[in-house]
């Protein structure tokens, strides 16, 4: 390994704002709204503030399959939030997600005062525990369901705020955090071929809601759609995970929710709001027309 900097931290850091490469803009070291702004509230109980990153992705595949289960009261309105430009430090969602990250959901249904639901795990097991849905009801198979959506939201951030940051949006190449957090993205991919060699999905044969919070960060790594590494990991050599990761991509809901809040790829799976399910038929259509 080489060295790849002679830098030594200052005894008392200091921000600076033009450090830290194409996310720079966005990034600082204070809470709370930089800017006034009224987001808008649609016609339905879920009101949806998000992007269509992977955390963004959780959301509304669980809202998709809620809705293909045959669930009319999931229905929802998402509003796109630019994080690149800085939306989610508006004063509106900043009351939402005093964070000031996507997702971020409110809930019209409530008796009383509307609910107010941020992190994308906190607001699939809202969901689930809401209808009833897409989480085991057995104590035991609900506590392993559960751990594994608590796994996926503490491994995560090693493989996006880690692996991704430095090997995709660093200013520059560092062998050190590469390796470092290359060699922790693998573990965790091992992680999950182990335990998924002998089951359909995370919790057995029953696609919960921890498959819906695995699936948009380590799917789409297997599939290349993330950071475009996946000949650098070798992905094909975890073959379990493949396998999960091909079938689940196979739902319907999951290729809806993809699309949901998407501005970027081809157009014809970019939905930029979603306010209806006839909303995605358009898009069909344009696919099947290209295709022609």
């Amino acid at each position: 390994m080489t060295d790849d900097s002679s830098y030594t931290p200052p005894k008392v850091w200091t921000w600076d704002a033009e450090n830290g490469g194409e996310w720079a803009k966005i990034n600082r070291p204070i809470a709370g709204a930089t800017h006034d702004k009224t987001l808008p509230v649609g016609k339905h109980p879920f009101q949806l503030y998000s992007m269509a990153t992977p955390n963004g992705v959780k959301v509304t595949v669980m809202l998709e399959e809620l809705l293909a289960l045959g669930i009319s009261e999931a229905e929802y309105d998402a509003y796109m939030i630019n994080i690149g430009d800085g939306d989610q430090f508006g004063s509106d969602f900043v009351d939402i997600n005093p964070n000031s990250k996507i997702p971020a959901l409110m809930d019209y249904s409530v008796d009383g005062k509307p609910q107010r639901i941020f992190e994308s795990g906190a607001i699939l097991l809202y969901l689930a525990d809401k209808f009833n849905a897409l989480i085991p009801s057995d104590p035991a198979a609900r506590t392993e369901c559960l751990s594994w959506l608590f796994w996926q939201m503490g491994s995560a951030p090693y493989l996006g705020g880690g692996f991704g940051h430095f090997y995709n949006y660093a200013p520059f190449k560092m062998e050190y955090p590469i390796d470092r957090f290359t060699m922790e993205v693998k573990r965790q991919m091992d992680v999950l071929d182990k335990h998924l060699a002998d089951k359909q999905f995370m919790c057995g044969d029953e696609f919960t809601i921890a498959d819906i919070a695995i699936w948009p960060w380590y799917g789409n790594l297997v599939l290349g759609t993330l950071y475009g590494a996946a000949e650098f990991l070798q992905v094909e050599s975890y073959t379990h995970l493949v396998r999960w990761t091909r079938e689940v991509k196979k739902r319907p809901a999951v290729q809806r929710g993809r699309m949901v809040n998407r501005t970027w790829g081809e157009e014809h799976e970019q939905l930029h709001e979603r306010h209806d399910a006839s909303d995605f038929e358009l898009r069909t259509q344009d696919k099947l027309a290209q295709e022609k």
